[in-house]
């Protein structure tokens, strides 16, 4: 019988490998892998070939893609910048730790509270060399520096985002400097390096990846595994692109779409200088590639998310929905989709354990190790809730998902639910006919949000003052549905 079956499963493999069907062996790695996140800023769902774009080009992504795994159902825990980013290197929803704001846009001395450990920090202590590269927007004051939480080469600017053209940025802000401005627009001042202000000559882009590849040239010659955040600013506004990247795209006619076309393109071309560089200092084959953006594409500014509904800041789909893809030879599946949903929270958790880090004790951790069920293909959060929560003036849109089902509050309109697996735009409500499914998500969300933190900070003073005005986040409201339910549903 043993010998009958061991046949039978040598004739399956046999049949796999004529056939050209991609398998990996759920494994676990041998050494500690090297670990480069890239995350563009503002990037539409379907502004990559990978995610089906048929205007804008991205062959170095897609090559990435078919050689590794694609996601069909990556989410990030906020639908803009600031949140996303603190949730993503905290592993914690920016509700729970203050975050759920952007920063002030002209300086502050508030921060991501340093009582977080960033997984920079995680990674630094388990023995890895750690950069971050491009846009902070965590934290300017001294305490809040990268060089503070974990990241031992930081080459970028601290804000929520920065001009492209170094030659007329320069001369804005030397202007100002002149005129004896002491507070000069972020997206105008210069960059730094560790610390220390940098003369930049080159596209922002180009030089994010240029540094990007200057760092792991210099992790190739120590003997330690690396952990590289590469933040791209681009293709967040302004829509500044180089001519001869916009010439790439002839076919669009449009100005917006064709400079943002220009900017995911120096994505994509600053992608492929690395991973040229990882090939030719031996380390591309012990790499995990993780791309994803922080949140949704802004609509009007040359995005598209589609077929998501709606876009950055919005708690459908197309507002915290984002392209995703793994790659790793001989550990990551080649030619494969995941089709369940993941967790920007679930990275620092997964990055860690194949690093060999101890996860900080005194932090709770919201997203989970995703490795064994993304190599056995299966649903990492099975019948568990997925949340997002955006406040806004007076009122919060809040969406929760469990497995094909969301639910939906937009607005001052009634709570909706889809199923999202069936109808991923979002346009068939199913709540009349499905109250019991709908009150328990949302009563179940209502719970998630008894121990939220009041906000540490407002991106402007306007918006502080109209939620203290208002008596947000009005929760009462918020968790109030219209259907009632009765067990004859």
């Amino acid at each position: 019988m043993i010998n009958m079956i061991f046949k039978k499963h040598c004739r399956v493999l046999l049949a796999l490998i004529l056939s050209g069907v991609s398998c990996v062996v759920a494994a676990t790695p041998t050494q500690k892998p090297n670990i480069l996140l890239v995350l563009a800023d503002d990037l539409g769902y379907n502004d990559v070939g990978f995610n089906g774009s048929k205007d804008i080009i991205t062959p170095n992504l897609d090559a990435l893609a078919a050689q590794g795994t694609t996601f069909s159902e990556a989410y990030v825990a906020h639908p803009f910048c600031g949140p996303s980013r603190a949730a993503l290197l905290t592993g914690r929803y920016p509700h729970k730790i203050g975050s759920q704001f952007n920063l002030p846009i002209r300086g502050s001395f508030v921060g991501v509270p340093t009582s977080e450990t960033f997984i920079a920090q995680v990674m630094q202590d388990a023995g890895y060399f750690t950069g971050a590269m491009g846009k902070w927007h965590l934290g300017d004051a001294p305490q809040y520096h990268p060089n503070k939480r974990g990241f031992e080469e930081f080459y970028g600017f601290l804000g929520g985002g920065h001009n492209y053209f170094p030659a007329q940025f320069e001369k804005a802000y030397n202007e100002r400097v002149k005129q004896g401005v002491t507070n000069i627009f972020e997206y105008l001042t210069p960059l730094e390096h560790n610390g220390k202000e940098v003369r930049e000559t080159e596209y922002i882009t180009d030089a994010l990846s240029r540094e990007a590849v200057n760092f792991v040239t210099k992790a190739a010659k120590n003997d330690k595994p690396f952990f590289l955040y590469l933040a791209y600013n681009a293709p967040h506004v302004p829509l500044e692109a180089k001519q001869e990247d916009m010439a790439m795209f002839p076919n669009i006619k449009d100005k917006k779409r064709k400079t943002y076309a220009g900017m995911v393109y120096a994505v994509d071309r600053g992608v492929g200088r690395i991973v040229e560089t990882l090939k030719a200092n031996n380390q591309f084959d012990n790499t995990l590639i993780v791309f994803m953006s922080d949140n949704g594409g802004k609509l009007g500014q040359g995005a598209s998310n589609y077929p998501l509904k709606e876009g950055k800041g919005s708690v459908y789909e197309g507002g915290f929905r984002t392209p995703m893809l793994m790659h790793w030879p001989q550990q990551v599946a080649a030619g494969k989709q995941f089709e369940h949903p993941v967790l920007a929270l679930d990275l620092y958790p997964t990055f860690a354990a194949l690093g060999g880090a101890s996860l900080p004790a005194n932090n709770k951790l919201d997203g989970k190790n995703i490795w064994q069920d993304l190599q056995a293909n299966q649903n990492p959060h099975q019948d568990e809730l997925i949340y997002v929560l955006r406040h806004r003036d007076g009122f919060s849109d809040a969406a929760v998902r469990r497995n094909e089902f969301k639910a939906v509050k937009y607005g001052k309109q009634d709570w909706q639910l889809f199923n999202i697996e069936k109808d991923i735009s979002e346009q068939h409500d199913l709540s009349a006919s499905n109250s019991l499914m709908l009150n328990d998500m949302v009563a179940e969300m209502e719970k998630w949000t008894w121990d939220n933190v009041q906000p540490l900070w407002f991106h402007i003073s306007e918006e502080g003052a109209n939620w203290r005005l208002k008596g947000m986040p009005r929760f009462d409201q918020t968790f109030k549905t219209s259907i009632s339910s009765t067990e004859s549903d």
